[in-house]
């Protein structure tokens, strides 16, 4: 006999038939219903145990967590809530759940606490639908990229390069911690370790992707990025995920096409394939909402909030244009932001990005042309010489999600930037190369996975978006 999900056996409309299923127990009522999910769905199927026919060691070990295999009849529902449940013929216990000990009880658990049991805390709704979701926009960010004629590429976890120029960056070494070798002047001699260099984890793909645009024409990379910044925030982890598109002759005006059209791609895809956890984490959040000052909380629902990207056109707008309308807003003139923007070459906070899509446009916005001195030196320097062409997408709720330019082409110019922040020639060598031997317009963006799956999700902090979340004093797992 087939085994069927949760998932297939709701969807059914065909009752009537012998069926097996496995999963585990979310929770037994009365010495008769069982609610199991299997991971399938959101939802969990109902199981009518016959429990005359059940001997009663059978039935003690029927608990929250516990891992069974039912085998039983599809039938029309006698309750509310469900179209169809199981009436079980026979009952076999896969592995016990100890309920004096098991930590995912049948009751609401803060976030806190279920981080610190982070490889059971997808038994739970909340966490089994985020995942789903995380694992859908996955699916859809390589279905876009390969339906589009983009070719995937893996670059480099351990780099010798810092591509943002933060140097915030984890070191990678194989010298001996106590008594590394030293040079004359006593510094760690790094041509003594594996390497034969000072190594990092990656901050970024982006420049190597670069080097393969400019053969392939059209490439991505998802993959890890790190970053060693001691900060404890929401928004904030040491290892995340990162999707970096690059495409040659590609100027900024279609680097922003692209980015709209991807963005609203992967949500519709969501939209469409996952509506059931969507519609849990909005009540779930609508129920939060409830104990938020009214001033407090969102105008938009979680499915509002994606519609609103999906159906409405990205507004483009300058950053000059941008501050003259921050400088003038009310919330700026009454001092209700809490960095007031004075002059322009300020850097845009979360509260500013958020007015501008919420308040002022109502919808999505592009800013482009951002001032040269508060962006990476690979982006390319406008004629004005003061700007860059640089552009970053801003959504409700979240303020900025991707962040992207087009790509400085003219080897003096690059050189220029360089230098201006110090940075050696011989550490990119290989980057200036694409400038030497057949340099040509190209673009590309940046989007952090987990920034992407909070939108999505409507979770609040970055550490439950991701399976096992890598922060300053905590590697759990």
């Amino acid at each position: 006999m087939k085994l069927h999900t949760v998932a297939e056996l709701l969807s059914s409309d065909i009752t009537l038939q012998d069926i097996e299923i496995k999963g585990w127990v979310r929770t037994f009522r009365a010495n008769r219903f069982i609610a199991l999910n299997d991971g399938s769905t959101i939802n969990n199927i109902q199981c009518v145990v016959d429990f005359e026919n059940t001997d009663e060691a059978t039935l003690k070990r029927i608990t929250t967590g516990a891992a069974i295999h039912i085998k039983g009849e599809l039938v029309e529902s006698q309750g509310k809530g469900q179209s169809v449940e199981i009436q079980v013929k026979t009952i076999d216990i896969l592995g016990d759940s100890h309920p004096d000990e098991y930590p995912i009880q049948p009751k609401k658990h803060s976030f806190e606490f279920l981080r610190e049991n982070a490889h059971l805390r997808t038994r739970t709704s909340t966490f089994s639908a985020v995942m789903r979701l995380r694992s859908s926009l996955s699916f859809a960010i390589h279905k876009y990229f390969n339906e589009n004629g983009f070719y995937y590429m893996h670059t480099p976890i351990i780099t010798g390069s810092d591509a943002e120029g933060a140097g915030e960056m984890f070191r990678v070494s194989a010298l001996d911690a106590k008594n590394p070798p030293l040079t004359e002047d006593g510094k760690v001699n790094y041509k003594e370790d594996f390497f034969g260099k000072e190594t990092n984890l990656t901050v970024s793909g982006q420049l190597e992707a670069e080097t393969y645009a400019m053969s392939l024409g059209k490439v991505y990379t998802f993959g890890p990025t790190f970053r060693a910044e001691n900060s404890n925030t929401s928004r904030h982890l040491a290892e995340f995920w990162m999707i970096e598109p690059e495409v040659a002759f590609m100027d900024l005006a279609g680097n922003m096409d692209l980015a709209e059209d991807f963005m609203k791609s992967v949500l519709s895809y969501v939209l469409e394939h996952n509506m059931d956890d969507l519609k849990f984490l909005e009540n779930r959040l609508l129920d939060e909402e409830k104990t938020k000052p009214q001033a407090e909380r969102s105008e938009m629902s979680l499915i509002e909030k994606l519609k609103f990207v999906v159906d409405n056109n990205f507004k483009r707008v300058s950053y000059t244009e941008a501050i003259d309308i921050l400088r003038n807003s009310k919330p700026n003139k009454k001092k209700k932001f809490n960095y007031i923007i004075e002059e322009w070459g300020a850097d845009l906070q979360s509260e500013h990005e958020r007015y501008l899509v919420e308040k002022h446009f109502k919808c999505p916005v592009i800013l482009f042309d951002y001032p040269a001195n508060i962006k990476a030196f690979y982006m390319r320097l406008n004629e004005d010489g003061k700007t860059v062409r640089a552009m970053d997408i801003l959504f409700p709720g979240i303020g900025e999600i991707v962040g992207g330019s087009q790509r400085e082409e003219r080897l003096d110019v690059l050189k220029e930037k360089m230098k201006a922040l110090d940075i050696e020639e011989e550490e990119l060598w290989w980057y200036l190369d694409l400038r030497k031997y057949g340099t040509a317009v190209h673009s590309g963006f940046g989007l952090g996975f987990e920034r992407l799956v909070m939108f999505a999700t409507g979770m609040g902090n970055i550490r439950d978006v991701i399976p096992y979340p890598r922060t300053p004093q905590n590697a759990e797992f």
